[in-house]
Formats: C-alpha cells, structure tokens, sequence
C-alpha cells in the first residue's frame, strides 16, 4: 500500500506543472536525453547485428570456409585427401577447384580478376554460391562450352551483360625470365554472381575441366575446399585434416582473408556497448539535477506531508519514483524509436544515398554495399534495462536530500 502511494504521488509530481519553469525544462531534457542515447545505441547494435549476419549468411556461405592447396604443384590426386577429409566429423562436404589469376578484356577496358574453376554438382555442397547465381545459369554452367559466370562488379567494370562475349588473359603457367605472349580464351558471359559486396568486383567463375584445361594441368587440381561446421573453428578443423594428408599444401581457412571483419564487428559491438552506459550515464545525471532542483521547488509540498505523518521512507520513495518515471519514459519513448528505425534502416539509408546521389558503403570496398540492420530484442532489453537501472541510481541522492527536509524550518520560511 505504502508503494503505491509513493508511486502515485511520485507520477503526480513528475506530471505536475513545475512552479519553477528552469525545473520543466531539465527534467525534460533529461527524459529526451535518455531517449535519444537508448535509441542510438540500439539502432548502433542492430547495425552491427546486420553486419555480423552478412558476413555468416552471404559472405561465409559464399567463400571457401576452409581449403588444402598445394605448394609447389598442383594436387594429382585430389579424391584422396576428399576421402581423408569426409572422415572427419566436422568436415560436412568438399569441393576440387582450380585457381588462377587473370585479365579480361572487353574491347578497350580490362580488368584484373580471380578466376576460380569449380564444378557445379561439388560447389553446391560446400558453398551458397548458385544462390545468387541465374538458376538456368547454374545448372546449365557445364564444361565445354566456353562459359564464364562474372561478378556483377566485373561485368560493369567491363561494360558487358549476359550473352556478350569476353576475352580471358591467361598468363604463361612456367614462370621464366622470358617475355612471352598471354594464352588467350574467348568466352561466352551465362550469368552474372550478385553478391552486393567486394567479392562481385573480383570473382568470376568457370567450369572446372575448362580450368584445367586452360592451365595444362590435366586431371589435377589447385586445391581442395571444404565447408565445415563449427564455420568459427576453421582454422582447427583444417589442421586437424591437413596432418593427415600426404601431399605439401598450404592449410587455409576463411579467417585468413575475411577473420578481421569478425574481429573488428566484435570490438565495434564491445565499444558500442561502453559507449552505451557512458551516454545514458549522461543523460542520467540530468536527472540528479531535475531532482535537486524539484525538491527545492516542492519542499513545502514535502513539508506537508512530512506533517501529515508521511515517513522518511515514503518521502525517499515518492522521489525515487519521480526519477525513475523520467527514465521510463525516456527508455520507452526510446526503444520504440530505436526499433522502428532499425527496422528500416536499410530502406532509409538507400532512401538518403538516392537523394544525395551518393553511395556510403561502395561495393569494391567493403564487403556489402548497404547498410544492414537486425533488431535483436535481448539487446533492446539490455539497453532499456540499463537506462532504468542508471535512472533508479541517480535518484538516490537528492531523494535522501528531500527525506531529510526539516518541515518547521520550511513552513516557517513561507
């Protein structure tokens, strides 16, 4: 009983027009400053949210999660180490690939690229790529036939569309001191690998016999990639495979090129979170002034009830609940904004580049080129959950100041 009274007059004085005006206008700065902080930083985390699931779901399906390569030459008799490979749990499939480095020419314009020979029945085991490929693509992209799959990035680059022939540059395969001339291919553009990132403006793809094929190199193979499962124990579960195998290779893992994007999301959301208690830590030492000010402004109402029999206790409460009502109301007003706004930031965000006719994250640079966004709820609780608790602990103070206004002294003052 005596808790609801103090919430009640505490909500009636939170809502009360203050007779100081300097008092209305602190206390509500303070409730939009804790609006403002708890709608920032969960729009900041649903960001990093976004990026984190970009790089699982697009980025780590797409990319080879783990790969046996060979040193000096390629692999002769790549089934063996797939057999070797399979026979680890943690290994779900695998995939043989060729790997080279190349220029393509479309009349005037070239352009430097990774060609990556893969065929197609393996490569849809072991990666997402025919997801963001033309399906009829894919399944007719068959050795042969002179094919070449391009990143989306590299077919505007080049100023070519599906069905437009190009040219790949194939340098000599024996390294020597001798200039000699590139051995050219021309092929035919099926489809077009839409990532919405860096690996569009560097990848294209070719069946793999034809790989082999172009690089003299018969039945063998560059390398072996495999997917595997934890995808964050790569590095572990290639080692594990790679001391079993009989050939010299390279172990590599996903982490090699892509692990500091898993790192630096991390440590943004590490920093997004310190920042988090030191802005809302902010906006809530508004609140000891709000209340400050509000118990010399209402210390004959204290007085009152002080005389009425009111405890110091209620008193404590009644400014306790003044407090933390701003701190509600400001987390409330908050979350909602937040959430909305992350809800939509990607639409809003490609809304603004349209407008201004600029483009924040460039697609040959980062390695998606829009701003992503996933609202999780368990941080939207954490975030809310810590504006309310640094509200309650910034009542304290001033409201054991107003339990211990002395009534005699205050009535005697008016």
């Amino acid at each position: 009983m005596v808790m609801l009274l103090s919430l009640f007059i505490g909500s009636k004085f939170s809502r009360a027009k203050e007779r100081n005006k300097l008092v209305s206008f602190i206390s509500f700065s303070s409730t939009i400053g804790i609006a403002v902080g708890v709608a920032v930083i969960i729009i900041g985390l649903s960001a990093m949210n976004g990026f984190e699931r970009e790089l699982e779901n697009r980025v780590l399906s797409v990319i080879p999660q783990a790969e046996i390569e060979g040193v000096r030459e390629p692999i002769q008799d790549w089934q063996q180490i797939a057999a070797i490979a399979n026979k680890n749990q943690q290994v779900k499939a695998v995939a043989p690939y060729v790997r080279f480095t190349a220029l393509l020419e479309r009349g005037n314009n070239l352009k430097a690229v990774e060609v990556r020979a893969v065929d197609a029945d393996y490569e849809r085991a072991v990666s997402s790529l025919s997801r963001f490929v033309d399906k009829q693509a894919w399944q007719n992209f068959r050795a042969g036939q002179q094919q070449i799959i391009l990143g989306k990035g590299v077919a505007e680059k080049l100023g070519v569309k599906v069905g437009d022939a190009v040219t790949i540059l194939i340098p000599p395969a024996n390294a020597t001191t001798e200039l000699s001339a590139p051995k050219r291919v021309r092929v035919k553009v099926t489809g077009l690998l839409t990532l919405g990132g860096q690996i569009d403006h560097g990848l294209v793809m070719i069946p793999l016999e034809d790989g082999q094929n172009y690089m003299n190199i018969g039945t063998a193979v560059s390398g072996v990639s495999m997917k595997v499962s934890p995808v964050f124990d790569a590095d572990r579960i290639v080692r594990q495979v790679g001391s079993s195998i009989p050939v010299y290779a390279y172990l590599k893992s996903w982490k090699n090129k892509y692990g500091f994007l898993h790192h630096d999301i991390q440590m943004v959301r590490t920093i997004m979170y310190l920042v988090m208690i030191l802005v809302i830590g902010v906006a809530s030492f508004n609140i000891v002034s709000t209340l400050m000010m509000a118990v010399k402004d209402r210390a004959s109402d204290i007085a009152i009830l002080r005389t009425m029999g009111a405890s110091d206790g209620l008193i404590k409460r009644i400014f306790v609940w003044y407090g933390v009502l701003s701190g509600v109301l400001g987390s409330i007003v908050g979350s909602v904004i937040g959430v909305l706004v992350a809800y939509n930031l990607t639409p809003m965000m490609q809304g603004i580049e349209h407008l201004i006719g600029h483009q924040f994250l460039s697609g040959d640079i980062y390695f998606i080129d829009f701003l992503p966004s996933q609202v999780s709820w368990p941080d939207v609780m954490l975030v809310s959950g810590t504006a309310i608790t640094l509200s309650l602990l910034a009542t304290w103070y001033p409201a054991s100041r107003a339990s211990k206004l002395n009534p005699a002294t205050v009535l005697s003052a008016k």
